[in-house]
């Protein structure tokens, strides 16, 4: 799955063939500025530095700074969406859910930290740029369908709703969350009213009961 892509007015042009990823590399270069300065420090001339192009590159491909934001944002989504389906793909199938996006948000506020940090940056940008909103919202939609797999829509879009806050609220903590406190808020979700009890436990009271 990949970020769905908006018609818009910064499509990329179709001539320098012979530097046919310039324009992804640009907005990659993006999100290292933002990691490096934050989104106001943000410029044409900072990111044609950090991608080792002219500085007639980055207009040309983004006119505006929110052009290349919106960009940028879509890039890291899209990353973020395929490193989801890589652990997806890895994951022990007998592993409980729960126990696995435990492990997951601990992952992204370690030592995936600033990384996660950066991409949550872009992605509040939102709040005070209008046109990244869209990009905001098939991010938010491509998390929930990816949880949806394992359970059902509603569950999947509750899971990223959950799963994205953790990882805000964790990256402007020093300190890492507790382990429990995670577990149990996706075993609320997934199992409403077993939380806190271990997988084996709840299928033997399942049996019983």
């Amino acid at each position: 799955m990949s970020i769905p892509e908006t018609a818009a007015s910064n499509a990329a042009p179709k001539r320098r063939a012979k530097d046919p990823d310039r324009r992804e590399r640009i907005a990659r270069a993006a999100i290292t500025v933002v990691a490096e300065r934050g989104v106001d420090k943000l410029t044409h001339r900072a990111v044609a530095a950090q991608a080792n192009v002219p500085l007639g590159s980055t207009t040309y491909y983004f006119s505006t700074l929110d052009d290349l934001l919106a960009e940028a944002l879509r890039q890291a989504a899209t990353d973020d969406v395929v490193q989801l389906r890589e652990w997806e793909r890895t994951r022990e199938p007998q592993q409980d859910l729960a126990e696995a996006l435990t492990e997951l948000v601990l992952h992204y506020l370690g030592p995936e930290r600033t990384r996660t940090a950066v991409e949550h940056e872009l992605y509040i940008a939102a709040l005070h740029r209008p046109a990244l909103r869209h990009v905001s919202q098939e991010w938010d939609s491509a998390l929930a369908e990816l949880f949806a797999d394992y359970t059902d829509p509603t569950t999947g879009r509750a899971l990223s709703v959950a799963f994205c806050g953790l990882l805000l609220q964790g990256i402007v903590r020093e300190t890492l969350p507790e382990r429990a406190d995670i577990l149990t808020t996706f075993q609320r979700i997934l199992r409403p009213g077993a939380a806190g009890t271990a997988p084996a436990e709840r299928a033997g009271a399942e049996r019983s009961g």
